[in-house]
């Protein structure tokens, strides 16, 4: 019985990933790498978190609460 269960959650899967593409280079997702495309893709998108690469625009002014971080 739990065999079916992963048969069909594993079957839902890939078809989801049917006509989606890999977010760095475009080409078709492969399910080991999801949601890339190969080990190369996975590895640039997480050196690009590792480098700051991605970032979240912010209204805060840098340094603002340094003087939080200070013990007395």
């Amino acid at each position: 019985m739990s065999d079916e269960k992963v048969v069909k959650l594993k079957t839902a899967k890939n078809a989801e990933n049917k006509g989606q593409s890999c977010p760095m280079c475009s080409k078709p997702v492969v399910e080991k790498y999801t949601p890339f495309c190969s080990k190369r893709c996975a590895d640039l998108d997480l050196g690009k978190w590792l480098g700051d690469g991605y970032r979240i625009p912010t209204d805060e002014v840098p340094g603002f609460d340094d003087h939080f971080d200070e013990e007395d």
